[in-house]
């Protein structure tokens, strides 16, 4: 079975990641085209498996942990952190900033920047300082067709379930029922007994796939798998930020075994970052020495450090975020597909260099720019959630939340959020004392 799409897609999708990964794809494509049968797309699927990194490929991006650590910058830095309530007011925040980030983005999911602006423009409320309009009478038919309007603002009371907010929760599962010592397998046990299978997406609805069939933990994030770079382990970072404060290193490596269930390379490095940043942010609002942390944790040469470059470079070079994305959009747009790591992770940034310290900043052009609103959102609202906490946080954003969350995992059918972020501390004891 395929999984997330037709053999033949996945097959296509193959070849594109494998040019990306550095390989000689050559003839590949047109062996693909002349294909006709399922075993004709298999073996070009096994002869594209067998192609090594071109030798002039100027990026070194390990999978395996001791490889990414022997690589990644000297940046271990580590702060001491007091286990009280200053600390669960910023866990707290971290929870409510994802979750109001991700339901911010949640109605535009997958539009471009422009098609966003011309729904916003048309509502008389851009730039976006709210939460999404709901579509209006005179709303143009092609904007209102696309739009998911039942989460859009005054459409909900509480936050509505999502793959985004689904694995945060299930991270705190995973460390409440196997501990600080979870193993990748503990994962994917995790995943199967508590997470539907119509609750994953691309990478992860392969990987999920792979499980079912009772592959051997190596090949689940590799076999038919062609999303691998893709933002899925990236959305799955938050938890293991938040249960390890002030240890970038710690979360990164926690980030680490989660994410290679089901990812390799930028894909894994999207999530070790994003936790490292998340673990800063819970001791420290300085957002250059946020983002530090998070590209400590990284190798030195892979793709994902060259983003952030471009990232910070843009930040000097530009005047406001609009400038920096259109250099994001001639550096990256057709590049990578709407939902890889690379260009969704530079809209973090992006929005997080220009729109700090202000959450209402950060989020709302983190969804701006378009691509991958909802994880875009959540992410960046989870990172300044964390610097901020949540008495910081501004209430309109936070009381339409109605203090509940909707999520797809077992036994969470709709907690409270407090409640999410007490057991949260409950956890970083657990992994202080370990």
């Amino acid at each position: 079975m395929p999984g997330w799409t037709d053999m033949r897609t996945l097959i296509k999708e193959e070849i594109i990641q494998r040019s990306e990964e550095g390989c000689e794809v050559a003839g590949f494509e047109q062996r693909w085209e002349s294909s006709s049968t399922e075993s004709d797309l298999m073996q070009l699927y096994w002869d594209l498996r067998k192609l090594r990194t071109k030798a002039d490929f100027p990026y070194v991006e390990p999978s395996h942990l001791a490889g990414i650590l022997a690589v990644r910058p000297d940046q271990s830095k580590k702060w001491d952190v007091k286990i009280d309530d200053s600390l669960r007011d910023r866990i707290h925040g971290a929870w409510l900033g994802r979750i109001a980030g991700c339901m911010l983005g949640k109605p535009v999911e997958g539009w471009s920047r422009d098609l966003i602006r011309q729904y916003l423009e048309s509502a008389g409320e851009y730039p976006l300082s709210n939460y999404v309009p709901a579509p209006a009478s005179d709303t143009p038919d092609e904007l209102k067709q696309h739009i998911r309007g039942y989460s859009a603002r005054g459409q909900f009371d509480h936050a509505l379930a999502d793959d985004d907010t689904n694995y945060t929760v299930m991270g705190l599962k995973i460390m409440e029922e196997k501990g600080p010592g979870f193993s990748t397998a503990d994962v994917g046990h995790m995943w199967l007994s508590n997470l539907p299978y119509h609750h994953v997406c691309t990478a992860e609805k392969q990987a999920y796939l792979n499980l079912v069939n009772t592959l051997p933990i190596e090949d689940v994030p590799m076999y038919l798998n062609p999303y691998r770079e893709w933002i899925g382990a990236q959305i799955r970072a938050d938890f293991w930020g938040y249960c390890a404060p002030g240890d970038p290193q710690k979360a990164a490596e926690f980030a680490w075994r989660d994410a290679s269930l089901s990812h390799v390379k930028n894909g894994i490095y999207g999530e070790m970052m994003c936790a490292a940043m998340i673990s800063a942010a819970l001791v420290c609002d300085d957002v250059y020495e946020i983002v530090k942390a998070g590209a400590g944790q990284i190798p030195a040469k892979c793709r994902l450090a060259e983003t952030v470059a471009d990232c910070l470079r843009w930040r000097e070079e530009c005047e406001d975020w609009e400038e920096a994305f259109e250099k994001m959009l001639a550096t990256y747009y057709g590049k990578y597909n709407w939902v890889h790591t690379n260009n969704n992770l530079a809209i973090v940034l992006i929005a997080m260099l220009y729109g700090w310290p202000d959450y209402e900043k950060v989020a709302c052009i983190s969804v701006m720019q378009g691509m991958d609103t909802d994880c875009n959102g959540a992410t960046a609202g989870s990172i300044i959630g964390a610097a901020l906490g949540a008495g910081r946080l501004p209430e309109k954003w936070i009381d339409p939340l109605g203090g509940r969350l909707d999520t797809g995992v077992q036994g969470f059918m709709q907690p409270q959020i407090s409640d999410l972020a007490d057991r949260t501390m409950a956890q970083i004891k657990r992994v202080a004392d370990s």
